[in-house]
């Protein structure tokens, strides 16, 4: 295992996440001199319809934090975490950022909804400038618009997810090695940042000749109950695949569409994975491919670690969250012990730390604070090692695509002051 040094910190392990746990307890933060604690808010969708995937988000926050703390905390203390429900709002969201001011929070980590994360980001940018001497980072662990590393980019924001490019490039690779991406392509995907940078994706990788795009659709978000009119434009165009940046109903209901229309199209997804699609998408959902960060079949030494501390398997958003607190942990590890909590240091140690994970090197892109991390395409497959939602299928790791294949060019909008 690489010892820290002035250019970094290399975490060498199974998964990126248990490895930078388990050298926590190696680290100097374990032996440090009591000092300031470090405060992490957690501002995310509790309630409404997303509250679905806030809880997920959440849940993997508070299992990084449990190891942190069985590994010594920061600055001899436990790194505290406290939960806002922002109630899938931005207005919400923007709230609770004041609350978590007045507590004296240090760090946001959170996922979903990138207009929440907007807002957020936003909101940190505005404090930073305004109060100096206690800034705010955020971390965001599940958002990939692409203006939070270009226009909209800043010193006290972090993205640890990937880009909708990364994610189409990853499908589009490990399917076409695979032999099951085909030479037509149809691309539907929700009318938002997210959706909309999907399909241009999938335009961009289609113009470098990897396959035909013969139909693309956006539609509104999760306000469609018939899907059978896209169905309808999918067979028409005769397509092999699809490739869909869908997440929730707009996914399971595309799915299960097509299925009853017995159109035989292979789909490419990136949130496949979410609790519920393979038990109610069924027999239909077999041979579909999900993009991910990770997959417990990398680690089955996290998988049980997991269970054992939350009571099940991690599922969905809970992986891509512990990826990034143990990066973060990584970070920490990395930082001497002080009597205060420097946040902008943990900033600076972020940029510099290198986390070597089961899906390969893990970094952070100082120039635009852009995740540089490989991505797991897996399989729906009745061989799975952990089924889904109590069903016979689940998701088989097929392939790791490495960043190198999937980095972007740093965007020219990003001009990022740094700190003095």
């Amino acid at each position: 295992m690489t010892e820290p040094n002035n250019t970094g910190m290399t975490r060498r392990g199974a998964m990126g996440a248990m490895a930078a746990f388990a050298m926590l307890a190696q680290s100097r933060m374990a032996s440090a001199t009591e000092g300031e604690g470090l405060k992490i808010a957690v501002i995310e969708a509790l309630s409404g319809p997303q509250a679905s995937s806030g809880m997920l988000f959440l849940s993997g926050i508070e299992y990084g934090t449990r190891k942190i703390n069985q590994a010594g905390g920061f600055n001899g203390k436990d790194v505290e975490i406290v939960s806002y429900d922002n109630a899938g709002t931005s207005t919400g969201a923007s709230s609770r950022f004041q609350q978590a001011v007045a507590d004296g929070c240090h760090l946001i980590v959170m996922g979903s909804s990138s207009a929440i994360v907007s807002q957020l980001s936003e909101d940190a940018r505005k404090h930073a400038l305004r109060n100096p001497e206690t800034p705010m980072i955020l971390i965001n662990v599940g958002s990939g618009a692409l203006a939070m590393t270009g226009e909209r980019c800043h010193f006290h924001n972090f993205r640890m997810f990937p880009i909708a490019s990364m994610s189409v490039a990853a499908l589009t690779k490990v399917m076409g090695d695979e032999g099951t991406l085909g030479k037509k392509v149809f691309t539907i995907n929700q009318d938002y940042s997210w959706g909309q940078e999907f399909q241009a994706a999938v335009e961009g990788r289609a113009a470098q000749g990897d396959f035909k795009l013969v139909g693309s659709v956006l539609h509104d978000v999760n306000r469609i109950q018939d899907f059978s009119p896209y169905v309808a434009q999918i067979k028409a165009s005769g397509a092999d695949t699809v490739l869909t940046g869908n997440w929730s109903n707009d996914l399971l209901l595309l799915i299960k569409a097509c299925a009853d229309a017995s159109l035989g199209v292979r789909f490419g997804t990136c949130f496949l994975d979410q609790p519920g699609n393979i038990g109610n998408a069924g027999v239909s959902a077999l041979g579909h491919y999900v993009s991910t960060l990770s997959n417990c079949e990398l680690n089955p030494e996290f998988a049980e670690d997991f269970r054992s501390e939350m009571g099940h398997y991690p599922v969905y958003n809970e992986t891509g969250a512990t990826v990034g607190m143990g990066f973060l942990a990584a970070a920490l590890a990395s930082m001497e012990p002080g009597e205060t909590v420097d946040v902008e240091a943990i900033g600076l140690a972020m940029e510099q730390t290198e986390v070597e994970g089961d899906n390969g090197l893990q970094s952070m892109r100082a120039e635009d604070h852009q995740f540089v991390t490989p991505l797991v395409v897996s399989r729906v497959d009745r061989e799975a090692k952990y089924p889904a939602d109590d069903t016979d299928m689940g998701f088989l790791p097929v392939a790791r695509v490495s960043a190198e294949e999937l980095i972007y060019p740093v965007q020219d909008s990003c001009q990022m002051p740094r700190p003095t």
